[in-house]
């Protein structure tokens, strides 16, 4: 099960990815769009779409009919304060014991680090949007 926090409506690589891989994989698209690429959503709109995703989050963690779920930008979640780190936590704490939870995003808070049993950082080193390009089709969607 992949749960996408932060991203919206639209149609993302993952989507098209995931297609292929069902029904073994699922995929559930539960924010509204990135915090500070979507200013015209107020703040307030993005934390309830989140504080609703979180919730969602638990009952599929909880369930226990999953091996593995992905937390899809969880950790920009966290950062843009839409989710706390401390419920991330808990959540991590409290998952049964045979789901792997993988958190993805920037910026995991160092507590979220602690926590985990294995963390990777993928670090940019040049990308187009830093020229001004938005997504690719065939290759970012």
């Amino acid at each position: 099960m992949i749960l996408q926090f932060v991203k919206g409506s639209w149609k993302s690589g993952e989507l098209s990815s995931v297609k292929a891989l069902k029904p073994s994989v699922e995929i559930k698209q539960l924010g509204i769009g990135f915090v500070t690429w979507h200013p015209k959503r107020p703040y307030e709109e993005h934390k309830a779409a989140a504080e609703k995703a979180w919730e969602h989050c638990k009952e599929i963690v909880q369930s226990d009919n999953y091996d593995l779920v992905v937390l899809d930008e969880i950790n920009n979640a966290a950062r843009f304060g839409l989710i706390s780190v401390d419920e991330i936590l808990n959540l991590i704490q409290t998952r049964p014991e045979r789901l792997h939870l993988v958190l993805t995003g920037r910026g995991a808070d160092p507590r979220i680090i602690e926590a985990a049993d294995l963390v990777t950082e993928m670090k940019m080193v040049k990308h187009p949007f830093q020229k001004g390009e938005w997504a690719r089709k065939g290759l970012d969607f």
